[in-house]
């Protein structure tokens, strides 16, 4: 038997690991069978070549959890390794980046990946355990070997009795990782990690029932069978080409991915690219609500099949990731940080190529059904206008295909509407008005007023859209959007002809003295325009600007500090041609001129969805004794 120092100028290296991996100690079991995959996956190239003479055959790794001896079995069928090949790739190879590890272990803090980051891979076994044996016998005619650490730089190693090839790592678990000896937590991690490896993988067996013979009674048992349980499914959809996959394929896919979820996917997009970075992946558009903060985190990244993190900002651009799936590239290391990923070229080109692989199948989509992508519209919408606002290139491809809805529910490119309305939503001073709703039943008194005139009135209801508007009005000439209850329908589109007001200034001035008499603690700004005497005496109105810009503070962004907290601010347009409004001017009660403007205010409140609680049953009663 040898015994030998591993070469760390440390006294014991083992608790530093442990300190400062300790968040992600459970990666120790990823970080093995990541080790035990690629043993396989080397001795498949080599006999592939012809430089190991041995059979392939069908190799598994196989992971036992020995709870009464406290240890964890890890093997493998792969390439083995010689007394030498321990020495080197154990005791100097894993070390290698061990100085390193010391010099920077004061400022990586918990940071996810340092263990993978300098080489010390295998070494993450001593997170869970105080004892770690390795029994390997080399494809090539040399003894197997066995090597023992227990945690400190001190080794032994000594020839083994096993016979078949391959390797088997014993963990002698610690006292307070005992966590890792029960079953279900074991098997909680392979799927969590290792659900898509390559090389199948045993975790004990299970009962599988068989289709009953012919001649069996009805009320004989069907026959069973004991096989092996492999966690894994090795092949997985997005290492195949997609000339290989049906739709039902992708959507099994999906079910594999996502278990709970019930609903299908709306469509999927199969990213393939070996030039000038390694990508494939499944991205698929679920169903998605207008609630932006519960979308994320469902992409799934994966290194060889090995999943690292369900946390791609970075990689994908962050208005994808809301969508589904999974990305797996051999050129984003195993264990990244995030500053890491934000710095790296290779990472930034594969940001670009998703977004334009991306805006590619969104563009075929549309161009090849769209009366389906019309139909899905709402569903997908959010993800567009976010990556409309975060990123100019997909901006410039998305304009061609972004829908705006109107509330009859058609459906219009930019392009198309600006067609459809130019003729009567210019303004005198030539820009295009476009008018829209964010809410058809809250609105509607105004929507009906806007269709009198002949406009189209879009609906635009998602949590962005302010945003969005504002980027089309900076990146269009001569474009405004307009809100159908921003002003009264003849200020909304102003043309050159002006109502007449049928009131003298003197009788304004006095109207407007006795308006603010009665409602001057309400906090609205009076406005008296000539209208048609058709229109409503009393409109409640919210100007676009401040309205849009407390929209847009409150979910991020607006450019004016605390808009967002601001109270409403509303303005009250009065009618000066309608009958009703002259009559409060000459009435000669003060009572009776107070009970009116109330209820007309009230009526104009009630229209907007502002008469609530108290006033909304005081406005009741009140009405009910006019009626008497």
């Amino acid at each position: 038997m040898a015994t030998g120092k591993i070469n760390v100028s440390v006294e014991n290296i083992f608790p530093l690991i442990k300190k400062f991996l300790y968040s992600d100690h459970e990666i120790f079991l990823r970080e093995l069978i990541s080790n035990a995959t690629d043993a396989t996956l080397k001795l498949k190239h080599l006999t592939s070549i012809g430089e190991a003479t041995v059979e392939y055959g069908n190799p598994i790794i196989e992971v036992k959890v020995d709870k009464d001896n406290k240890r964890i079995h890890i093997l493998d069928q792969g390439i083995g390794m010689t007394e030498e090949e321990v020495k080197k790739y154990i005791n100097e190879v894993a070390f290698s980046g061990a100085e390193e590890f010391l010099d920077k272990y004061k400022d990586a803090g918990k940071d996810a990946g340092i263990i993978g980051h300098f080489g010390l891979g295998f070494y993450s076994a001593f997170m869970v355990a105080e004892k770690v044996e390795i029994i390997s016998k080399s494809h090539k005619e040399e003894p197997a070997v066995h090597w023992t650490c227990d945690g400190s730089p001190e080794f032994t190693i000594e020839p083994s009795d096993k016979t078949d090839r391959g390797t088997e790592i014993i963990l002698h678990i610690a006292e307070d990782s005992t966590e890792f000896l029960e079953k279900s937590r074991i098997r909680e991690l392979l799927v969590k990690y290792n659900k898509f490896m390559p090389i199948p993988i045993k975790f004990g067996t299970k009962t599988e029932t068989l289709p009953k013979p012919e001649d069996a009674k009805e009320d004989d048992p069907a026959p069973t069978k004991v096989v092996d349980d492999i966690i894994n499914n090795p092949n997985p959809a997005w290492t195949k080409q997609p000339a290989d996959l049906e739709e039902s394929d992708y959507k099994s896919f999906y079910r594999e991915l996502y278990p709970m979820q019930f609903e299908e996917p709306l469509f999927h997009i199969h990213l393939n690219v070996d030039y000038p970075f390694n990508l494939t992946g499944i991205l698929y558009f679920p169903k998605l609500t207008n609630d932006l903060s519960i979308q994320k985190d469902k992409i799934q990244l994966y290194q060889n099949q090995v999943f690292v993190t369900d946390n791609v900002e970075g990689i994908v651009p962050e208005f994808l990731t809301m969508l589904k799936g999974v990305i797996d590239s051999p050129d984003i290391p195993l264990n990244v940080s995030r500053s890491y990923l934000q710095a790296d070229g290779a990472v930034k080109k594969i940001s670009s190529y998703i977004t334009r692989k991306v805006a590619d199948k969104l563009s075929s989509l549309f161009k090849n059904n769209r009366e389906d992508f019309e139909q899905k519209w709402n569903d997908i919408k959010v993800v567009i206008e976010y990556g409309m606002l975060s990123e100019d290139k997909f901006f410039e491809k998305a304009d061609k295909f972004a829908l705006y809805p109107t509330i009859d529910g058609n459906f219009y490119t930019f392009k198309e509407l600006e067609a459809k309305i130019k003729d009567n939503q210019t303004d005198k001073d030539d820009k295009l008005v476009v008018l829209y709703a964010s809410d058809k039943e809250a609105q509607h008194s105004y929507i009906e007023a806007a269709k009198k005139k002949g406009y189209e009135i879009l609906l635009l209801d998602s949590p962005i859209v302010s945003h969005l508007m504002q980027k089309l009005e900076t990146s269009k000439e001569n474009l405004s959007f307009v809100r159908v209850d921003a002003d009264h329908v003849d200020n909304l589109i102003k043309k050159e002809d002006t109502a007449i007001s049928k009131l003298s200034e003197e009788e304004k001035d006095s109207l407007k003295a006795d308006l603010e008499k009665v409602i001057s603690d309400k906090g609205y700004t009076i406005q008296l325009e000539a209208m048609e005497s058709s229109a409503s005496p009393f409109i409640i109105t919210e100007p676009e600007f401040m309205r849009r810009m407390k929209e847009m503070q409150r979910t991020g962004g607006g450019g004016m500090f605390g808009m967002g907290n601001m109270p409403d601010m509303y303005n009250l347009i009065v009618n000066t041609n309608h009958e009703l409004v002259g009559e409060i001017l000459n009435t000669k009660t003060a009572k009776k001129r107070e009970r009116l403007i109330n209820q007309s205010l009230d009526l104009a409140r009630l229209s907007k969805g502002l008469l609530k609680g108290e006033e909304l049953t005081n406005f009741i009663a009140r009405s009910y004794e006019m009626i008497k």
